[in-house]
């Protein structure tokens, strides 16, 4: 099988996870970024649940590519992920957090003109004090694999 994530690490790259780790599964973007960070070429931020307060940091990166990691619901089965294009998240408004993702989407596309993708996962549960669903950690480990093959490519 092909490595999905070779495309978007080509160049310099930015993995922006966001999402709460007090809120179950909410939290695998930072729990991947925990994963990573200092372990792969891109440069790997935590927003937390507060992405919109990382856009300095991520456009003075002057990325080519933006990866965003967010629990989405998209009606998949938990632990089932997928990659979204820009033109596919800003349709949706399935995010977790507050934030429009459309409007985050718009302002590091102006700032960076980076391409930006999502990696977005099926969450189990987001409720507080819940630790991480089996399936999505799963998913954590095939996917921090992953990465890490393709970002050494």
């Amino acid at each position: 099988m092909k490595n999905i994530f070779r495309n978007i690490l080509k160049g310099k790259t930015v993995i922006v996870g966001i999402g709460n780790i007090m809120k179950s599964d909410d939290g695998f973007g930072p729990r991947l970024i925990g994963k990573l960070k200092g372990k792969i070429k891109a440069v790997c931020i935590d927003s937390g649940s507060a992405p919109e307060n990382y856009v300095g940091k991520i456009t003075k990166e002057q990325p080519d590519n933006i990866l965003i990691v967010d629990a989405v619901h998209s009606g998949l089965r938990p632990g089932e992920w997928r990659i979204l294009e820009k033109k596919d998240i800003v349709k949706s408004g399935f995010t977790t957090h507050d934030l429009s993702p459309h409007l985050f989407i718009e302002y590091l596309e102006n700032e960076t003109k980076a391409g930006i993708y999502m990696l977005g996962i099926e969450p189990r549960n987001v409720s507080f004090g819940e630790e991480m669903s089996d399936s999505l950690k799963e998913s954590l480990e095939n996917i921090t694999s992953a990465i890490k093959e393709a970002s050494n490519a």
